[in-house]
């Protein structure tokens, strides 16, 4: 399980995360959704201690991600795949370098590094790309890619940043059943940050709502379909309240 408690975070004046709690349940997909600048891409880092909290803590498994040596560290970063909002891909290797890379650096032999590669390229229906470049593929195959390199490390959990952003509906549809397809195949565990709700109710088996530093709610989809919570309520029918038209405005709340 991952597990948020309490976690604060802000950068200079600006507090981002406010006393963050949240529970993350093994092999189910949670998605977090939220306004822009609400901190779900930086709660995001705290998993994997690329940002460490002011005050509070997340943990994985019942390790404090903070407090873990170098070598903790970079042992529960091999259980991770971070899929990255714009694929983050070198555009200087070819699709099965960019995969091979991270392999590589595991220590892992020629013949389970080529395995890893294929496996992976057959999972998000790109077998037989390993040789093109990324200048060549189109949004969503850079997506698929970074999803295939995410997945080639056989993680316990994988972390999706804006998996759909930019993406046409059909092609964010594919996205879709990809992340769906590994949670089912594979049995990870699954943190999907996302404003596109109509992607949200497809993946998720739970939906954190991050409003103000902190959870506003969580719940299934039916209950997260079924809210009465106003704030909840105007961010999933795309209403803005009160306080966004102010924000929008420049007036102070």
């Amino acid at each position: 399980m991952i597990r948020f408690t309490e976690v604060h975070k802000g950068f200079g004046p600006k507090v981002v995360l406010d006393g963050l709690t949240l529970d993350i349940p093994e092999g189910k997909t949670t998605v977090l959704i939220g306004f822009s600048g609400t901190g779900k891409s930086v709660a995001l880092k705290h998993i994997v201690g690329l940002l460490a909290p002011d005050q509070g803590a997340v943990s994985v498994e019942g390790r404090i991600v903070h407090e873990l040596s170098p070598e903790g560290l970079a042992e529960l970063r091999s259980q991770v795949g971070y899929v990255f909002q714009f694929a983050a891909l070198f555009d200087s290797l070819s699709v099965e370098d960019n995969i091979r890379l991270g392999l590589a650096r595991r220590g892992l032999d020629r013949y389970e590094i080529e395995d890893r590669i294929r496996d992976s390229l057959a999972l998000v229906d790109l077998a037989g790309a390993e040789e093109r470049f990324p200048a060549e593929l189109s949004g969503g195959m850079r997506k698929r890619v970074g999803i295939a390199r995410a997945i080639a490390f056989r993680p316990r959990y994988i972390l999706y940043d804006e998996p759909t952003t930019g993406l046409d509906p059909v092609t964010s549809a594919v996205i879709d059943e990809l992340m769906v397809r590994a949670r089912r195949e594979l049995g990870v565990t699954g943190v999907v940050v996302t404003h596109d709700m109509r992607s949200a109710y497809t993946v998720g088996d739970r939906i954190a709502m991050l409003y103000h530093g902190r959870i506003r709610q969580v719940g299934t989809i039916d209950e997260i379909r079924q809210t009465d919570d106003p704030v909840v309520r105007n961010f999933i029918e795309g209403r803005p309240t009160e306080d966004d038209r102010r924000l929008l405005e420049g007036t102070p709340s």
